[in-house]
Order: structure tokens, then C-alpha cells, then sequence
């Protein structure tokens, strides 16, 4: 039997990422990480998400050690520069995807299991260094020389803009989810127009329907 573990947000690049892995694994277990994010209600998402896919799902607390972030600290403004680079958005979490590949390379090799998949992208990657190809190729090495065991890490959404992520949701016939079930606006606002954008006054939600519409004008949804 074929498993893969996913790393599950309750966001539409993760979600796209769980139906691309329902359609190549035999059985799938999800984690999501709490780590006082202001939008902590994609958690919620993906658990229905889940529920509704008879998926296991479980979620990592990772209070105190996460920072530094106005998608942590509701104070900080989400469209700005990040503080101590600025050439990065405020709304980059300095060592997210690295702590989350590195526990969830524990959580994968502790229930048998070799093939991660993350919702990373660099093509619309909002200029976060930790959603490179670079990136997960490095920690790929490194969690397999500290495992002593060949772990995989599958991003398919890698080399693609939002528009044909909208696309796949499509293919992976998971539209109707994506766009009513998931939350992608950093305020977490609950909002949504008929498209399931919240307010767009965040970049998250603004790459969204941004990506949305150029589909709609590309005829593929």
C-alpha cells in the first residue's frame, strides 16, 4: 500500500495538493500546525476537509516558537516589507517550512511512511525563499541523511502560477471545495463572494483571485 503524509493547511494550494494525492497514493494522513497564525481558522477548514474525505488528521502545536511575522502578530501590517529583510513580504514566517518538512519527516518515518507532499510553489511564491526548489531539494537531502531513509517530497504545484492551480482544482475535480470549503485570506475573514474570496485586502487573497480570473479569462474553469 502506497501512503503519503500532506501537510494540510485548510488553504487552496494544500487542499489542490490532498486531491493530487488522493489520485496517486492509496491512503493519505494530514497534519496541520497551529502556530498562532491570525487566520487559524484554515485549521477548522481542513479538518471538515478531511472529515468529509475520511481523512486523518491531526494537528502540531507550535506556540512560542514561531515569530516575527505580521501573519502572526495581528499588530504588524500585512502589506508591508518583513523587518529583518527587506526584500521579503511581512507576511514571511522566517523558518515555517523548515520546522514543518523537518516534524513532519518524524511524523512520516514514525507511521511508515516515505512520500511527502507540500503545497509549496515558486512560480506565485509571494517571494518566500522556503517555497523554492532550492529550498526542498536541500531538506530533502538533509531529513533523509538524519532518517537514514529515502523520504520524498512531492510539490506539485512547484512550477505552476495560480491561474493553473485553479486549473488542477478543476482537473482534480475539487472546485467546488476549494472554492467553498477552504480559507486563503490571512485575516481569515469569513466573507467570501461566490468565487470563496474574503476581503482583498491581504496578498493571499488578492494572488487568489487574481489567478481565478485569469483562468475565467483563459476558459479553463
Amino acid at each position: 500500500m502506497k501512503k503519503a503524509l500532506i501537510l494540510l493547511s485548510g488553504g487552496q494550494d494544500s487542499t489542490t495538493c490532498l486531491f493530487w494525492a488522493k489520485s496517486k497514493f492509496d491512503k493519505l494522513i494530514a497534519v496541520g500546525f497551529d502556530y498562532n497564525q491570525r487566520h487559524i481558522i484554515e485549521l477548522e477548514c481542513a479538518k471538515k476537509i478531511c472529515d468529509n474525505e475520511k481523512i486523518q488528521f491531526e494537528i502540531i502545536k507550535l506556540n512560542k516558537i514561531l515569530s516575527n511575522s505580521a501573519l502572526i502578530d495581528k499588530n504588524k501590517d500585512l502589506n508591508t516589507n518583513h523587518p529583518s529583510n527587506k526584500n521579503l513580504p511581512n507576511s514571511f514566517v522566517p523558518g515555517r517550512n523548515l520546522i514543518f518538512l523537518s516534524i513532519a519527516s518524524t511524523y512520516a518515518v514514525n507511521n511508515n511512511i516515505n512520500d511527502i507532499v507540500i503545497g509549496v510553489c515558486e512560480a506565485d511564491y509571494s517571494g518566500y525563499p522556503d517555497c523554492r526548489k532550492k529550498f526542498v531539494d536541500s531538506i530533502k537531502d538533509s531529513i533523509s541523511l538524519a532518517h537514514d531513509k529515502n523520504i520524498k517530497i512531492h510539490t506539485p504545484l512547484m512550477h505552476l502560477n495560480k491561474a493553473k492551480i485553479w486549473k488542477l482544482a478543476k482537473e482534480l475535480r475539487c472546485l467546488d471545495i476549494i472554492i467553498n470549503y477552504t480559507m486563503t485570506d490571512y485575516n481569515g475573514s469569513k466573507n467570501k463572494n461566490e468565487w470563496g474570496f474574503g476581503k482583498l485586502d491581504n496578498p493571499a487573497t488578492l494572488l487568489r483571485s487574481k489567478g481565478y480570473f485569469e483562468e475565467k479569462k483563459n476558459k479553463w474553469l
